[in-house]
């Protein structure tokens, strides 16, 4: 349970802290408090009393790292590992989330190899940007069928590993178990292999090789002992497999682990999840991709599917990027030059703003129009046409600067740019800064833009 300031206040050394830039040890601990500032930054707390501070204003909920990434998944992303867990709230209107679910395919030793070379294919087919976001599957599961031979399950899991994403090594033999952490250990994978009946085994296996331990069992009692177990010999880099028993029981589980560690405050569920719906729906693609969109939403850190294809992919990403984007900060579109139906060089140009719900609403009804088209996105900071045209940032200076610092002129022949019709006063400073240039108005609603290329085009 994080503490409050007062507690915090309790625990520090009673000085002038100037040195961590507050005026008193009380101010020091409300920023701690508050989050404004880590315990770590007081010059005079000592080593016990940060250890003591830290564990107790944690978050309730751990969050892990596992898995090595074959690319960040946007620019501004530099680390190595995925994130998992480390939610502070139930409902994202509370607060915003703070590590997205991954999405996980899985292959098993009881397919043949073409099997699963078309697995892996369809894997790495999965893979496109959308709002600066890069979209793919994060995991590949490697499931262990029971009987399967050590060496078996490693060429495997060797194979899997050639596919460039995480690994999690679903599997409860611990002569496969070590067999696969001896392929791929250097890649952090998750050993998803512990119960009530192995768990000190797989434990000790993956804290050799310094890797997430999944965690499973026949109820949420013995799961909840398991982890009690294996915390109390030291092992807290865990990940939570809720089962598979039956779709009603993973979702009750999901729920009640979230609800144990965030309302009541249970560290011995404070950590990430998997969730099998692949194992939960198995053969039915439609039911798993129904699946998983409910547990991105409640509460799956990792969701296991069989297969995803692009009818499955779109939508879920697009459900995953609305839930765990900040509803304080606009989506954004990178600014540059984005052809639609063909377009080349000689295709004509339309300009708005960056707002990706603007981007969405005019490329929609340009790709519908069947007219080839260059649509030139500048820098407007993220805001609306109008809203951004009365902030001075989607201006005619502003977009005359993008097309010179694009270098748009030696990239495109065409010299007719459409602006939107709600900032049709734009029109003759545009003509003036852009000479050359045929700057049009087009319509004030994106709706209407079928209709006004069609004839554009007709009246050439």
């Amino acid at each position: 349970m994080a503490l409050t300031g007062i507690q915090i206040f309790k625990l520090t050394p009673k000085k002038n802290c100037k040195e961590c830039g507050c005026p008193t040890c009380m101010a020091f601990s409300m920023k701690v408090a508050q989050g404004a500032m880590t315990i770590d930054q007081c010059p005079h707390m000592s080593e016990d009393a940060v250890a003591t501070l830290s564990e107790a204003s944690a978050p309730p909920m751990k969050t892990i790292k596992a898995g090595v990434k074959a690319f960040a998944d946007n620019k501004n992303d530099s680390e190595k590992e995925f994130a998992l867990g480390g939610e502070t709230v139930l409902f994202r209107h509370e607060k915003t989330f703070v590590n997205k679910t991954r999405y996980a395919a899985s292959v098993c030793t009881c397919m043949d190899d073409a099997a699963v070379e078309a697995r892996l294919a369809s894997v790495a087919a999965i893979d496109y940007d959308r709002i600066g976001d890069r979209m793919y599957v994060e995991f590949v599961a490697v499931d262990c069928a029971e009987g399967a031979a050590p060496e078996a399950y490693a060429a495997l899991v060797k194979k899997a590993d050639g596919a460039g994403r995480a690994l999690i090594l679903n599997v409860k033999d611990e002569a496969c178990a070590k067999a696969a952490l001896d392929v791929c250990k250097d890649k952090k994978p998750i050993l998803n292999a512990a119960d009530a009946s192995n768990y000190e085994a797989m434990s000790k296996l993956a804290s050799d090789a310094g890797v997430v331990l999944g965690v499973t069992g026949a109820s949420v009692e013995e799961l909840y002992d398991t982890v009690a177990a294996l915390e109390k010999a030291g092992n807290k880099n865990l990940i939570l497999d809720l089962g598979t028993a039956s779709i009603k029981d993973t979702f009750a589980n999901a729920v009640l682990v979230r609800r144990a560690a965030l309302k009541d405050t249970d560290r011995t569920f404070g950590y990430p999840s998997i969730v099998n719906v692949g194992k939960l729906a198995s053969g039915d693609s439609h039911m798993q991709a129904a699946l998983a969109a409910l547990f991105t939403m409640k509460y799956g850190s990792i969701v296991v599917m069989e297969e995803m294809s692009y009818a499955q992919a779109l939508p879920l990403y697009g459900l995953r990027q609305n839930l765990f984007t900040d509803p304080q900060k606009a989506p954004r579109i990178e600014p540059g030059i984005y052809p639609i139906n063909g377009a080349d060089e000689n295709s004509v140009c339309l300009t708005t703003v960056d707002f990706a719900l603007t981007y969405f609403l005019v490329s929609g009804e340009l790709e519908r129009s069947g007219v080839p088209c260059n649509l030139l996105i500048s820098d407007a900071g993220g805001l609306s046409v109008l809203t951004s045209w009365a902030a001075g940032k989607f201006s005619s200076g502003s977009i005359a600067k993008y097309i010179q610092e694009f270098e748009i002129e030696s990239k495109i022949k065409n010299r007719t740019l459409i602006i939107p019709g709600k900032v049709a006063v734009l029109k003759g400073d545009l003509e003036a800064k852009l000479p050359g240039w045929n700057i049009v108005v087009g319509p004030t609603e994106a709706v209407m833009l079928v209709k006004f290329l069609k004839d554009m085009q007709a009246n050439a």
